[in-house]
């Protein structure tokens, strides 16, 4: 039970009539007056706010939220009492969330129901409480204020950004890659896996006409081939401390976290199977599954995955993914490139060819970028600019060497990752390497 600011003006408005009083402006009966009134005023408040009934609250939400976007939230309250209430409402949500629109101030009108909403955006993923409904009421003349508490329990599970997703299922596999940025043209026949036939074109190969159906349809028939379907990708994702580097909002790992997501999307909409390891800190291990509704289970699996501050040892993954992905598949090894990780990540890589196609996405900070085209001013201009032509200069010889061993190297940042992820895929099964 709080004083509000009604009475504590009444309090320094007797405290005047008490200086007048002083002054000999005003009589001591007058003060006397004035300070029962406003002590009666302020009991039978007060007893009356205490009578109030808690006003009946609830919470309405969505319990899966994507990062970093906004969301609404709706709060809807009811008085108990059969009279108009005021009332303060702060909603107990998370404190990791930011949020807009809160706190309120509302008039409950009697027997009928009041809904409002505020927005919330998740700045980091995983599993997140709320508090109760913090209320605060308004005594009848205003003079008092108490708090009350509405238990309305709810957990939120916040998971990577999904909303592109969501766009992309509009589309095809194949527009849903353009639209991601990765422009392959299709090319007819140099496929694995027989799609249809259809008549002869000029510059088809030899190889392509079916004789037998030019023979029965009395022209030239030629088999179409499109990539081959039913191929298995495991994507291996680092959670060390390789992976904490931030550019914008995020860190490394939520980009890659992202790019994974759209390239298994888009590989299941190919027909493949998709699984996913996780290495370095938090370990995760999710089977190969083949349709769109795998994509379910693999984000409720991967959703509160974070990075930790501890040293990434590629050659145990590609052990441990030797072991549990016993079929040839295309692995995606998504992480950041040191020079100092060359001799490991080598071994990892040419133990992982012996069975599998290969594709490691180095992820490279865009402070790097913004200081190599950096033009020096000053002497520590100077010294950054050098500083990191040599360290660029490490990594690049650290790409060549994987390079030299047969896998596939990425070298991009966290804004062109999905697309040459989705690129590099599409042009591995363009050229049936798998």
């Amino acid at each position: 039970m709080r004083p509000a600011p009604a009475l504590i003006a009444g309090v320094l408005l007797l405290a005047a009539i008490g200086l007048a009083v002083a002054f000999g402006l005003w009589s001591r009966s007058a003060l006397m007056l004035a300070s029962l009134l406003l002590l009666a005023l302020a009991i039978g408040d007060v007893l009356a706010l205490r009578h109030l009934r808690t006003p009946l609250a609830t919470r309405e939400l969505a319990h899966i939220l994507p990062l970093g976007m906004r969301q609404e939230i709706g709060l809807r309250l009811h008085p108990s009492d059969a009279w108009t209430q005021r009332v303060d409402v702060h909603d107990g949500h998370p404190s990791a969330f930011s949020v807009d629109g809160l706190p309120r101030r509302l008039t409950l009108r009697a027997r009928a129901s009041t809904r409002f909403d505020y927005s919330v955006t998740a700045h980091e993923r995983g599993s997140y409480a709320f508090t109760p409904i913090q209320l605060r009421l308004h005594s009848p003349l205003r003079l008092w204020t108490q708090k009350r508490l509405v238990d309305a329990p709810a957990v939120v599970k916040v998971y990577p950004d999904f909303a592109p997703l969501k766009r992309l299922a509009l589309f095809g596999a194949d527009q849903a890659s353009r639209v991601l940025g990765a422009h392959l043209r299709r090319r007819r026949g140099d496929g694995t896996e027989f799609h249809q036939l259809r008549e002869y074109r000029q510059g088809d190969s030899l190889r392509q006409i079916d004789w037998k159906a030019s023979q029965r349809a009395r022209k030239m028939i030629s088999r179409d081939y499109r990539e081959e379907r039913n191929q298995q990708i495991m994507l291996l994702l680092d959670t060390g401390r390789r992976m904490l580097a931030r550019d914008g909002a995020h860190s490394h790992f939520d980009h890659a976290l992202n790019a994974s997501l759209l390239l298994a999307w888009i590989a299941l909409r190919q027909g493949d199977a998709v699984g996913l390891l996780a290495h370095g800190g938090a370990s995760r291990f999710i089977k190969p599954q083949r349709g769109i509704g795998a994509l379910d289970p693999m984000l409720g699996a991967i959703y509160d995955l974070q990075p930790q501050p501890i040293a990434t040892d590629y050659l145990a993954a590609a052990t441990e993914l030797s072991l549990r992905q016993p079929r040839r598949a295309l692995v995606v090894m998504i992480t950041n490139v040191r020079d100092e990780d060359a001799e490991d990540l080598l071994s990892a890589v040419r133990q992982l060819r012996r069975r599998h196609v290969v594709i490691v996405a180095s992820l490279r900070e865009k402070a790097l970028d913004q200081a190599r085209e950096l033009v020096p001013r000053h002497f520590d201009d100077a010294l950054l600019v050098g500083a990191t032509a040599l360290y660029l200069e490490d990594r690049r010889r650290a790409h060549d060497a994987l390079r030299a061993h047969g896998a596939s190297v990425l070298d991009v940042d966290s804004d062109t990752l999905p697309a040459a992820l989705v690129e590099r895929y599409l042009a591995i099964k363009r050229e049936g390497v798998l």
